[in-house]
């Protein structure tokens, strides 16, 4: 893969990243409010400064998964920090880049439920290589980062800057809205969100919990992330509700 421009943000020019029709009055009310003007002045400033910054379209999420296809949304901290692989989907790197250790895990535990019940040659020592998560983004499951930028080599250089205020209105926005959503949260950080789910009542959407993917805590207790069924339980949701199942399993096993 050939890095360069092509792969980091080379303006605050919102205009220039595309989103999808229903997603644009959260996007277009955040840009005019106070918290995004601050956000703007801060990444327009750390630019000017000749900061790195990924991903280059931090809207690809909304691009890919219009609010009114949602059937599922994961939700992540950051991009990644390093050259070449940030995309703008939580978790997801670009084409051609390895799958990070937390994608791994992820992989890993698709892998053990597909052994599970028994799918075909799904085994579960192969895993993918490429970990471009985009063909679940445009299956209905929103990928969302809580800060949709961050400077090369330094993690959650842009937290608290103004990001997890539209992103905390998109997960409210879904909760309201969507019909019958699977809410995959992972870790304190992304836990966080979860009260926004449980006020759109018990009953209308599933809220899955377990600790992130990371291996640092993707064993621990109380809530391991490996071994936690999500993805078959949020498909076993969406068929419950008459809804189609998404293909985890189809990212190929190159």
């Amino acid at each position: 893969m050939l890095l360069g421009a092509a792969d980091r943000l080379q303006a605050w020019h919102p205009a220039d990243w595309p989103v999808a029709a229903d997603w644009q009055p959260v996007v277009q009310a955040f840009l005019a409010s106070e918290a995004g003007q601050r956000l703007a002045a801060f990444i327009r400033a750390r630019l000017l400064s000749g900061a790195t910054i990924y991903p280059p379209q931090p809207f690809r999420a909304l691009e890919l998964t219009p609010l009114a296809q949602v059937k599922v949304v994961i939700v992540g901290q950051d991009p990644y920090h390093g050259p070449g692989q940030a995309e703008g989907l939580a978790f997801s790197v670009a084409p051609g880049i390895r799958p990070p250790p937390s994608l791994k895990n992820i992989f890993k535990e698709l892998a053990r439920e597909a052994a599970a019940q028994s799918f075909g040659d799904m085994r579960s020592n192969t895993l993918p290589t490429n970990g471009s998560l985009v063909r679940w983004a445009q299956q209905g499951v929103l990928l969302l980062n809580t800060c949709l930028t961050v400077e090369e080599g330094l993690p959650a250089s842009h937290a608290n800057q103004g990001w997890e205020v539209l992103t905390d209105e998109i997960v409210k926005t879904v909760a309201r809205y969507g019909d019958s959503v699977v809410f995959m949260l992972w870790g304190a950080h992304a836990q966080k969100l979860a009260s926004w789910v449980r006020q759109a009542g018990a009953d209308e959407h599933l809220l899955l919990t377990a600790n992130h993917p990371s291996p640092l805590s993707a064993l621990r207790l109380p809530k391991p992330f490996m071994g936690c069924d999500h993805f078959d339980l949020a498909n076993a949701f969406l068929k419950g509700r008459a809804k189609a199942a998404i293909p985890w399993h189809n990212l190929g096993l190159t």
